[in-house]
């Protein structure tokens, strides 16, 4: 697991918890699941895989107020949640 310093936690480790966060709202976890284009069998097959972790940053990403709502949530920045992303593509 790539850390960025010493004291942040784990890009895939975020990201799950992120994911999480998505899919605890139904509304918001069939827009994932519409704009991934992944259904909630493939999802759980791969839920560990970087590329799919990276994915559900990046729907994060692309609409701020759950972006800062999910950060806000996990304690986190919403930038660390950008830097998980980068980290789980370059994998």
């Amino acid at each position: 697991m790539k850390r960025t310093d010493s004291n942040a936690e784990p890009a895939d480790a975020l990201a799950l918890r992120a994911l999480v966060w998505t899919l605890s709202e139904p509304d918001r976890a069939s827009r994932l699941v519409s704009l991934t284009g992944l259904d909630p069998d493939d999802l759980r097959a791969r839920i560990t895989e970087p590329g799919v972790l990276a994915a559900s940053l990046m729907f994060l990403e692309q609409y701020e107020p759950d972006l800062i709502a999910c950060a806000g949530d996990l304690a986190v920045k919403p930038e660390a949640l950008v830097r998980a992303r980068h980290e789980l593509e370059a994998r």
